[in-house]
């Protein structure tokens, strides 16, 4: 897969960059970090810049995540899980994965939507949520923005720092994903087992 999102960056430019991380949004198992990684590094040799990378990401991963928005705010938690339990092999989604993000939400409210921007997996499906609780839209749009283009920053001005060593970066970051997973598991299964020790109780 990096060979293929490298090879569209390197044919198409900032277009590319806007496509890729607009599917990444829509489809949040296609690696974000290489992309902005590697826009970051393509800027060391090509006529590419680090505030032409980061604009186009931005817009790419708002515009996705408009759509994510779009989606909850038209169809209710039952038919996204219908949808799921269809399509979710190809998506790669599971109703867990759905879950985690609605979750979130609940719990942390609007400023979820900022803050699951620097959580992989999680910081695209939290549209989902979004839209279904009906947020705001311009609200949404703000925090998301935002919070997108922190993101792509710090990636983007990474790659460019460590040139050649791009792959490196992908490397950390996904040690970085593995330890988000595992503590968003313990956190689910702390839950689960204060809610069941509550239900126990009653």
């Amino acid at each position: 897969m990096e060979n293929w999102i490298t090879s569209i960056m390197e044919q198409f430019g900032y277009i590319g960059i806007f496509l890729l991380i607009m599917i990444e949004n829509l489809f949040p198992p296609i690696p974000s970090e290489v992309i902005l990684t590697f826009g970051g590094f393509m800027t060391t040799h090509s006529n590419l810049t680090i505030l032409g990378v980061v604009i186009a990401a931005t817009i790419g991963s708002v515009v996705g995540a408009i759509v994510l928005y779009g989606v909850g705010f038209v169809i209710n938690v039952d038919r996204i899980e219908k949808i799921v339990d269809r399509w979710g092999h190809i998506l790669r989604l599971t109703r867990e994965d759905i879950h985690k993000a609605n979750a979130w939400f609940e719990k942390y409210g609007v400023w979820t939507v900022f803050f699951c921007r620097f959580i992989p997996l999680i910081r695209s499906l939290i549209s989902l949520p979004a839209g279904m609780a009906r947020m705001n839209f311009w609200v949404f749009l703000a925090l998301t923005t935002v919070g997108t283009f922190i993101w792509n920053v710090v990636l983007v001005n990474i790659g460019a720092a460590v040139g050649d060593s791009w792959e490196t970066i992908v490397g950390y970051m996904d040690i970085y994903s593995n330890i988000v997973y595992a503590v968003l598991a313990v956190l689910f299964i702390v839950l689960m087992w204060f809610f069941i020790k509550k239900r126990f109780k009653k």
